[in-house]
């Protein structure tokens, strides 16, 4: 199992937060997903390494931006 951190800038809400799980809850081989909204930590466990573009895509689609990432 491997997790890894990501910040999000841009969420201001529980629906904000919602979006966000819910799309990088769908990049293949995530198993988790824990989104802090006072830090904008995200925190992504998979079974093994997930590549950060497809985190960052995942974000972008949810309407929002990795701040230390692809």
């Amino acid at each position: 199992m491997t997790t890894t951190t990501y910040t999000v800038t841009g969420m201001t809400c529980g629906h904000c937060v919602s979006s966000v799980k819910e799309e990088v809850g769908e990049v293949p081989g995530v198993t988790g997903v824990d989104v802090d909204l006072k830090t904008g930590l995200v925190t992504v466990t998979s079974d093994g390494p997930i590549d950060a573009t497809d985190v960052g895509a995942a974000v972008r689609t949810a309407g929002y931006e990795l701040a230390d990432r692809p």
